[in-house]
């Protein structure tokens, strides 16, 4: 391996690397195509609903939260000074949390995954047994954990994102954070179900760049106006058939 390479520049090559052809992009863009073609079932359209109604009402607290710590406070003795503060704050509150919206959306389905997996299972993958049974507080955990993560590393990486933007870099970074933490949570949310955390943590170092690229995919699904309201969805059913895949290719390369 050359030395000259960054680790994340090896683990990503190695997430490719080590598949096989048929399970790079050609895999990657029919898990995509599959789960977009399943947006009609009726299992889906309910997850949907129930995840859309939980998303928007705590988008709007959200954003309403913010916007009143903003305008709450008076920083300036001039009054147009305060306004133009006001109006300055409102938009970045609406930018901030336009950039929130796939956490928070993931948020809010981690808890209706089960919907959404079961369906792909069964159209899919009937021969496959029950999932294993996830503890509730491992469920709960993991949606609190990538939200709190995402948020702050968005937060954090918002002063690069405007400072790029202004050569044009800054939304191709906020692609590629986004890309790595939503393939890192929607891959969890799947393969949880079908095995221990640790084991899905192995597979998903080993396979890290093909699902990295996946996940970019989504972040810009995630960044489309009206698509992001269905892109948990997509992002969902596509890391059930990402699973499925990976670990049909494990057990097919460790038989003897």
């Amino acid at each position: 391996m050359n030395p000259a390479l960054g680790p994340t520049t090896r683990a990503f090559r190695m997430g490719f690397t080590s598949l096989a052809p048929q399970a790079t992009l050609g895999g990657m863009f029919s898990s995509l195509i599959k789960a977009i073609s399943q947006l009609t079932d009726p299992r889906f359209r309910r997850t949907l609903f129930l995840g859309l109604g939980a998303t928007l009402l705590l988008y709007i607290l959200l954003y309403a939260l913010t916007g009143w710590a903003m305008t709450a406070f008076s920083l300036f003795e001039a009054g147009w000074a305060n306004t133009l503060t006001d109006i300055l704050g409102g938009l970045a509150v609406l930018i901030v949390s336009s950039m929130m919206f796939p956490s928070i959306a993931v948020l809010t389905l981690g808890f209706l995954l089960d919907g959404i997996a079961q369906a792909v299972e069964e159209k899919y993958y009937p021969q496959l047994p029950p999932p294993r049974d996830q503890p509730s507080g491992e469920i709960i955990w993991g949606a609190l954990r990538f939200s709190a993560v995402t948020v702050a590393a968005n937060l954090l990486a918002l002063p690069v994102y405007l400072a790029l933007l202004i050569v044009g870099l800054g939304i191709g970074l906020y692609y590629i954070v986004n890309g790595y933490l939503l393939s890192r949570e929607y891959f969890e949310l799947a393969a949880w179900r079908r095995m221990p955390p640790s084991e899905a943590e192995a597979m998903r170092r080993a396979h890290g760049g093909r699902l990295w690229l996946t996940g970019i995919i989504l972040a810009i699904l995630s960044s489309l106006p009206v698509i992001n309201l269905i892109a948990p969805l997509i992002g969902a059913a596509t890391m059930v058939h990402e699973v499925e895949r990976l670990r049909h290719l494990r057990n097919r390369t460790s038989a003897p």
